[in-house]
């Protein structure tokens, strides 16, 4: 069950409070709902902290036209909340821009940083294809690019064995305000620029991991967000696609929960 933090964003925590804290932050159009596959693990270790980034889920609207900063904002008052001086953030794709603009904020108040299946530097026409995608989005709403959406984020088996899940996702992305929506569409494709070789550079431990066949957060992209920050650690999941930490999460909470012990101790 939700609560509401002051500022009208929806959040859980649970688990032991004399832990570190883990915060999990979600993709584009989707909410808190995306982690429910990891929480189970990552609980028995880590004290729990997820919630709805600001238009999505059950959170208020966005307080501005939102970027990079609204959202890390959005992370400090809530730790400020609920008396949270640090905290380790795992952000999922937009969520990994996000965490990524919050160490550079608010750098004491984060203990570790997870980047899972986040976009970076792209070339030209990948840049082009990812604002065709938004303007799309901001003409026709959420349902505009759905299905071909749902292609890019699930492997072909994925897909046709699991239709409950596939439509379980497809309602959470057709639920978000068309507006907040396209804006927040706008952040995930331009936003990655105020991202690259950032000065200075983020100096927490890392761990950044994508899947082989993820098209919009790349392998490369992976490899060139850890090469930007000293010592991280990058992982490569096999076969799966945008979404592999949905269809197999043991995936990656196993290699989450090693790093956050091995950093956090």
């Amino acid at each position: 069950m939700a609560q509401l933090s002051g500022n009208g964003t929806a959040y859980e925590i649970n688990g032991r409070e004399d832990v570190p804290v883990v915060v999990l932050i979600h993709g584009l159009g989707l909410n808190r709902l995306t982690w429910e596959g990891h929480i189970p693990a990552l609980s028995q270790h880590f004290r729990m902290l997820t919630y709805d980034l600001f238009g999505h889920g059950e959170s208020a609207a966005p307080p501005e036209k939102p970027s990079l900063a609204t959202f890390s904002a959005q992370i400090r008052d809530l730790l400020d909340e609920l008396a949270i001086g640090k905290a380790a953030l795992v952000g999922f794709s937009l969520g990994g821009m996000i965490n990524r603009r919050f160490a550079l904020d608010h750098p004491d108040r984060l203990s570790a940083l997870v980047i899972l299946n986040s976009p970076h530097e792209r070339g030209a026409e990948a840049q082009r294809l990812v604002e065709e995608r938004a303007a799309k989005s901001e003409a026709g709403g959420p349902g505009a690019t759905l299905d071909a959406t749902i292609e890019r984020w699930f492997t072909p088996q994925f897909r046709n064995e699991n239709p409950e899940d596939i439509e379980k996702v497809r309602s959470w992305v057709l639920a978000n305000d068309p507006v907040h929506y396209a804006h927040c569409r706008q952040v995930l494709a331009n936003g990655v620029i105020e991202l690259i070789r950032p000065d200075p550079p983020v100096t927490h431990a890392a761990l950044v991991m994508t899947c082989e066949n993820d098209s919009g957060s790349t392998p490369a992209m992976s490899h060139a967000i850890a090469s930007e920050i000293a010592g991280a650690q990058t992982i490569i999941v096999p076969h799966l696609q945008h979404m592999g930490l949905f269809e197999r999460p043991d995936l990656f909470t196993g290699p989450v929960i090693d790093f956050l012990h091995e950093t956090l101790g």
